[in-house]
């Protein structure tokens, strides 16, 4: 048990960070999940797997948006199997912010969320994932290259996500693999964060080629591949069914 590896993912009670909590479970890995405002779920998710597999998953609780918990949570991911050999840096705001309306507030939170949480979880976590020659993985988006109306905050966070994963693969090699996973359209958006209405989905739809969503199977699989693939870092891959190709020429 003391040598199965240990994955730790931010924002994986529920949606896709579920999916890759019981994908890298069901491969042997020990878990460390990660929520705010949905501590129910990751109990629950926690004592299913621990049931499969007696001292295999944990939960931490933790506010990515303040400072000090950022710095606690580092510690306490450690403490909670005595090691740390992935980070995966999942969690993330993701709303509309018109410019005309976009407020400070979101700007903390957009940037707070998907940028500095995972860059200062980075800096806590790179020491231990030294010793063990780990690996971080950042959920990026297709969006940080193909902005998204109406979400130019997310997607300028995005876009620094995207810089960061190159810029720390440089920075932290030859000791740590960087890489990044970019999602297409793989779960509509909650209720209570983006409406979309019908016609907006299947305009969505439209624009990829697979003419399909994609799974969180998909992202989980995708993530297993690069916990798996020691050659691989600095990249970013991109599951998208090939919406950020479409409208390419044909021959």
């Amino acid at each position: 048990m003391q040598q199965q590896p240990v994955v730790f993912i931010t924002g994986s009670a529920k949606r896709l960070g579920r999916a890759m909590i019981q994908t890298l479970h069901s491969q042997g890995y020990r878990v460390i999940i990660h929520c705010n405002r949905s501590r129910p779920e990751a109990d629950a998710l926690a004592t299913t797997l621990n049931q499969q597999r007696q001292h295999s998953a944990a939960v931490l609780h933790a506010n990515l948006l303040d400072e000090t918990d950022i710095a606690q949570l580092a510690t306490s991911a450690i403490a909670c199997f005595n090691r740390i050999d992935a980070l995966v840096n999942n969690a993330s705001s993701f709303y509309p912010t018109p410019l005309d309306s976009a407020s400070n507030a979101q700007w903390l939170d957009l940037f707070g969320s998907n940028v500095k949480a995972p860059y200062f979880l980075c800096q806590a976590l790179a020491p231990e994932l030294r010793k063990r020659s780990g690996v971080i993985i950042n959920m990026v988006d297709i969006h940080a290259e193909k902005p998204l109306s109406g979400h130019s905050l997310y997607c300028m966070a995005k876009a620094a996500l995207l810089m960061m994963t190159k810029a720390l693969a440089q920075e932290l090699a030859p000791t740590i693999r960087v890489n990044g996973i970019a999602p297409g359209a793989i779960l509509w958006p909650p209720e209570q964060s983006v409406s979309l209405q019908e016609q907006d989905k299947a305009a969505i739809l439209a624009q990829i080629p697979l003419q399909r969503l994609g799974t969180p199977d998909d992202i989980a699989n995708t993530l297993l591949f690069l916990l798996q693939s020691p050659y691989v870092s600095g990249q970013i891959i991109t599951v998208d069914g090939g919406r950020s190709i479409a409208g390419t020429a044909k021959a």
